[in-house]
């Protein structure tokens, strides 16, 4: 049953935006950049990319960078509308449009907002409703057509619980450990054609699945990584940064 009440859906999103505020203020958050400049709270050049990772993993970057300059790219489907909430009470601005599987009506909307919000787009690539871990060909599609380049977010926490929802949505216990690992800019070529954009896809969530797994590895275990970095959330954060800075890459088609 489809809910159209909009007081419903703002009551329940103040209502789980406190809940998460004081659930993850609970978890000791680190991180490790590729390139620090790919960091949402560190935007001075305003870079443009598109930001993917797991739906399973959603609110790690809902509240380690709240008001910070990211536009979450929602579906129209009725269990978006309270991430959209969430999102929006955070900081973040929302747009909503039609699934990723084909992306044209997606790609059109994108490119009449504002320039404002099109710095980072955050994009969940298996959701709304799965399959998990499956990466659809419709970011690739955007990054294709949009000529902006990718970001992947791997995340983990320390043993998590885990919902029995097609994603198995991971929820952080208090006081563990949550880690996150960006990836330095990934570009896709323009124009690709239909075989093309699957062998990206294909590229894109190998990527994603081991950064992933690289992150749960890392919180399980708790020892600490080359590069790490202490986080606290919200926008201009004073951090020290240790990892090194690396130029952009471009990932090469497969066999070629």
């Amino acid at each position: 049953m489809k809910i159209t009440n909009p007081i419903f859906w703002k009551t329940t999103g103040l209502l789980a935006t406190t809940l998460i505020r004081g659930w993850m203020g609970l978890i000791d958050f680190k991180a490790a950049f590729y390139d620090p400049a790919v960091d949402p709270a560190f935007q001075s050049q305003k870079q443009r990319f598109i930001l993917l990772f797991w739906h399973e993993y959603i609110l790690c970057p809902l509240f380690i960078r709240r008001h910070s300059d990211v536009t979450m790219l929602l579906s129209r489907h009725n269990d978006a509308e309270i991430v959209g909430q969430i999102a929006k009470l955070l900081g973040m601005s929302c747009i909503r449009g039609s699934s990723f599987h084909g992306g044209t009506a997606v790609v059109k909307q994108l490119l009449r907002m504002p320039k404002s919000l099109q710095n980072i787009i955050a994009v969940t690539p298996d959701g709304p409703r799965g399959p998990r871990r499956k990466l659809s060909i419709g970011a690739i599609f955007l990054a294709s057509r949009l000529q902006i380049p990718i970001v992947l977010l791997g995340v983990g926490y320390d043993h998590p619980w885990r919902i029995r929802s097609w994603d198995r949505f991971a929820i952080p216990r208090p006081f563990s450990r949550g880690r996150f690992i960006l990836s330095q800019h990934l570009s896709v070529p323009a124009n690709l054609d239909r075989n093309e954009l699957e062998l990206f896809r294909q590229k894109f969530e190998t990527h994603l699945t081991c950064i992933t797994e690289e992150a749960e590895n890392w919180a399980t275990s708790g020892e600490p990584l080359l590069g790490e970095s202490l986080i606290c959330s919200g926008p201009k954060c004073s951090l020290m940064y240790y990892a090194y800075s690396r130029p952009a890459v471009t990932l090469k088609q497969p066999n070629s």
